[in-house]
């Protein structure tokens, strides 16, 4: 559509507002330039009688319109060319007053513009062989439910063919990540167990749970006695004992409290992470003192651990001490507690503690019960010196030894380290170690260097860290230099608006989310939001390897998180989380061009509990494709407009995995 008119200077505006909405946008653009164009090259003239921008679109005088309404002027001299236009990008159609539109009229459309709207966004579709020399797209059939045996599936923690060919058996690396090579992952809707119920709303869970929903009684059978857990007719049933405190985790914590007072759970102590966890009752008690413990256990012979943890509402996720980092960054943990963790700290040079040392935050505090802290056997005394020994050299402070509990603290800087003698063992790492680099990263036999600028030491207290930003927003990668803190309190407001509304709107507060995950978390600023609205749930903050690492950022604002790439399955049993958020995610992923959207939206169906909700923020290019998928995965949706109106670039698309 390519118009011709001639109008004059005074009605210029009004004609061209009554073209099609690309002619007005482009005539509006060209008018406006010209004016400054003529007044600078004019002055004493300011509306000449023509100026021509082009072979096909001319401005003219009212005599030239009496003469030849098709009239192309000649474009006139000028003594040097107009400055370019600055292009700015536009989202949406406004009106001739800079104000969105809705009455545009929708212009032809060009089959081409699609594909060159394609290479621009990085958008792609998923393709089958050509038909007539056009690519087709694949078209989602249903997706077929998996065999019953994969109810509690983890595909790269569960990888039995990779396990085999390892031929490790006994080692721990036989429960590290080992995931299907590519064609073999996850093609399937893994079932639940039969009976499955809604799960039991918190705070309720953090007591009982539905035998239904977990129906598995090893733990019972190992554990009857240590008061982890009990069965009672259709429920498990937690006292909140542990192996090291059979008479429940208030008065252990309690104990620690008193025995050092500068823990300060709730205030110092806001992050903590329990090793070998059991059933968590550690981290579930924790919670009513205002600390979030991220509970880890391997995937063993006591495999449904945090398969329990994750059921009663407590933030958990499989983890292991072998060969490699664990996914969380350099000074993350306030306190880390290992209560008979089946643990041997000092073998191997001690390579696994000072992995507890890279993740512990300086000043912070590790807590270890165990029988070598207490019992005489000669083997455990044994052990207690060589514990002592690999302590003192990594420069940790043993603060308290009570009973059963011993408890260390990390240095405040590198001021022991240096002062060591030369070739004392372990060593400093290397000055160009990154030690938050961590997805698929071995384990460093050496000490983590702490930050010369203290940074990391010297968070604030809880709450007040939460909306803080912290000195660490300005040692992470990213592109931005001098405006991190205003992106970091720009990011807490646009959540914190838009949380509201869905709080306001789809009435978050009374539908009993609980255990949420933000698959691409940024700075933490949706958890933060959830926090500030009184959302009573946790959020596992998960930043993509493909993206800054802010992890570090997370921690510091007393918020938990992992790396994770998204090309991968999650280490999380099937049934997991009540709320997925990502916004987005997937066409940061179609740039990558690494893995199909469809395997993401599979390991999504397998994390989400059924009567859980996915909210999904993204630009319009991945809708159609989404939706088809959420519907082939049986997901009900509803396709909303964002806050920016119906012509925004982006879409919000609600999905619900109803209980059959």
């Amino acid at each position: 559509m390519k118009p011709s008119a001639t109008i004059t200077s005074s009605t210029a505006t009004l004609d061209v507002v009554k073209a099609p909405n690309f002619v007005k946008v482009t005539a509006i653009t060209i008018f406006s330039f010209s004016v400054i164009t003529l007044l600078y090259l004019f002055p004493s003239s300011p509306f000449p009688s023509s100026i021509s921008f082009s072979p096909s679109f001319s401005i003219t005088s009212p005599q030239q319109i009496k003469n030849n309404a098709s009239l192309v002027s000649p474009r006139p001299k000028k003594t040097r060319p107009p400055p370019p236009p600055t292009v700015g990008e536009r989202t949406g159609i406004v009106d001739e007053n800079g104000a969105m539109a809705e009455d545009f009229v929708i212009g032809e459309f060009d089959p081409s513009a699609m594909d060159e709207f394609r290479n621009l966004t990085g958008g792609r579709e998923e393709t089958s062989t050509k038909e007539d020399g056009k690519l087709t797209r694949v078209k989602y059939e249903r997706f077929r439910v998996c065999e019953e045996s994969t109810r509690d599936y983890i595909p790269c923690l569960d990888n039995v063919e990779e396990i085999k060919r390892l031929n490790w058996s006994g080692s721990l690396v036989i429960y590290e990540r080992h995931c299907p090579e590519e064609g073999k992952g996850l093609d399937c809707l893994v079932p639940m167990p039969k009976g499955y119920k809604r799960s039991i709303p918190w705070p309720r869970s953090r007591d009982e749970v539905w035998f239904s929903n977990v129906p598995h009684t090893r733990l019972v059978e190992d554990k009857g006695g240590q008061n982890w857990i009990a069965l009672k007719k259709d429920k498990f049933v937690f006292p909140g004992g542990g192996t090291q405190f059979i008479h429940g985790a208030d008065q252990y914590l309690n104990q620690i409290s008193e025995m050092v007072p500068e823990i300060a759970f709730g205030q110092h102590t806001r992050i903590a992470l329990d090793i070998g966890c059991g059933v968590a009752s550690f981290g579930a008690f924790l919670l009513q003192r205002n600390v979030t413990t991220l509970s880890i256990a391997p995937k063993d012979v006591h495999e449904n651990q945090i398969q329990f943890a994750l059921e009663r509402g407590v933030p958990a996720m499989a983890a292991v001490f072998s060969t490699r980092r664990l996914l969380y960054p350099s000074q993350a943990f306030d306190l880390i507690h290992c209560s008979r963790c089946r643990i041997d700290w000092t073998s191997d040079d001690g390579i696994l503690l000072l992995e507890v040392n890279r993740m512990l935050r300086a000043g912070g505090y590790f807590v270890w019960a165990a029988q070598p802290v207490y019992k005489h056997e000669e083997n455990l005394q044994e052990q207690w010196k060589e514990m002592q020994d690999l302590t003192r050299r990594i420069c940790w402070e043993l603060v308290k030894k009570e009973g059963y509990i011993a408890i260390w603290r990390k240095p405040l800087n590198n001021s022991c380290y240096l002062s060591r003698y030369s070739g004392a063992q372990p060593p400093l790492c290397d000055s160009n170690d990154d030690p938050d680099s961590v997805w698929y990263v071995s384990l460093r036999p050496c000490i983590t260097r702490l930050p010369e600028n203290g940074y990391g030491a010297n968070v604030t207290t809880w709450p007040v860290r939460l909306h803080y930003p912290p000195d660490r927003l300005q040692s992470i990668r990213m592109d931005a230099t001098f405006s991190r803190k205003e992106l970091f309190k720009a990011e807490s407001k646009y959540w914190n608006e838009i949380i509201e509304s869905y709080v306001r709107a789809f009435h978050w507060k009374h539908v009993n989310f609980r255990n949420v995950m933000d698959m691409r978390a940024g700075f933490g600023g949706f958890a933060a939001a959830l926090h500030d609205l009184d959302v009573d749930c946790w959020v596992m903050n998960v930043v993509p390897v493909s993206e800054f690492n802010t992890l570090p950022v997370i921690y510091d604002r007393g918020l938990i998180g992992v790396m994770h790439d998204w090309c991968e399955t999650f280490d999380t049993y099937p049934r997991t989380y009540d709320l997925l958020h990502a916004a987005g995610l997937f066409s940061a992923e179609q740039k990558r061009h690494k893995c199909k959207v469809s395997s993401i939206m599979l390991e999504m169906d397998r994390m989400l509990r059924p009567g859980g909700t996915v909210y999904i923020r993204d630009s319009i290019s991945v809708m159609s494709e989404l939706q088809e998928i959420a519907t082939a995965t049986r997901w009900v949706c509803t396709l909303r407009d964002t806050g920016e109106g119906p012509h925004a670039s982006w879409k919000i698309l609600t999905c619900d995995k109803r209980m059959p």
